[in-house]
């Protein structure tokens, strides 16, 4: 459902401030698959998804999204694509099911439809306490929540999740997660950023390390610990990406 090739991402190219921040990224995503594309700051990740989600044009290389090329026909990748990161924001007069209904308007999904997967929506998401209360007065929490609906109203096969727990607390955070992995469950591919391990473990079936803008290993999390010879994934991350770091030296 996603596929990456040889993805370079330059800032500022030709001039002395030249920053390559993503260089040959390649790795592909499932149906059915949640893909961790995992990091520090800086490292490429979110660079790497604002690309595949056509917010970014590639400097070189491609990425398809359900046999689509996002450099050729990026309108057409769009409509096969919910987006979402941690900075996502929403209109704050606007209630959760004013912003669904907004949305699902934008992708031209039939009005009978848009009820029908709305209702769905809050139910799956557990959002009908909150579902008419303007998002200005909902947490952090519950507003992810509604983001994360906003990105699923037209029902798209590819998610683009670009830290979507960061500043949420345990609960949740769990709660977001959960609702990946259904998701996940239900046949869409998902493709998962961020830096907390544990969430990696949790919900990714495989995973790829992106440091200083290259892919230093795809793989399940068991083939991710065996090549660094680590018994906890946090330390095979560690290991993996100062071995790189040796190597270059």
């Amino acid at each position: 459902m996603i596929e990456c090739r040889n993805l370079r991402k330059v800032y500022l190219a030709g001039t002395p401030r030249e920053v390559v921040a993503v260089q040959d990224v390649s790795f592909t995503v499932e149906a059915g698959e949640v893909f961790g594309l995992l990091g520090a700051n800086g490292a490429g990740k979110t660079s790497t998804l604002r690309t595949v989600a056509t917010i970014l044009a590639p400097t070189s290389g491609d990425c398809f999204i359900d046999g689509i090329s996002v450099t050729e026909n990026g309108e057409a990748a769009r409509r096969k694509m919910g987006y979402l990161s941690g900075e996502t924001r929403l209109y704050e007069r606007l209630t959760p099911r004013e912003i669904i209904n907004y949305f699902g308007e934008f992708f031209d999904v039939p009005p009978d439809v848009i009820d029908r997967r709305r209702e769905r929506l809050f139910d799956y998401l557990d959002m009908r306490e909150y579902c008419d209360t303007p998002c200005g007065e909902l947490s952090t929490g519950r507003k992810q929540m509604v983001s994360v609906a906003r990105a699923l109203i037209h029902d798209p096969p590819v998610l683009i999740l670009d830290e979507p727990t960061v500043g949420l607390d345990v609960f949740a955070a769990r709660r977001v997660l959960e609702a990946i992995a259904g998701l996940a469950a239900e046949g869409k591919a998902v493709l998962f950023s961020t830096h907390i391990m544990s969430e990696v473990e949790k919900i990714c079936r495989r995973a790829a390390i992106i440091h200083r803008g290259e892919v230093v290993i795809v793989g399940t999390v068991r083939e991710i610990m065996a090549k660094s010879g680590c018994d906890r994934f946090e330390d095979a991350f560690f290991a993996l990406v100062e071995a790189r770091d040796v190597s270059r030296a």
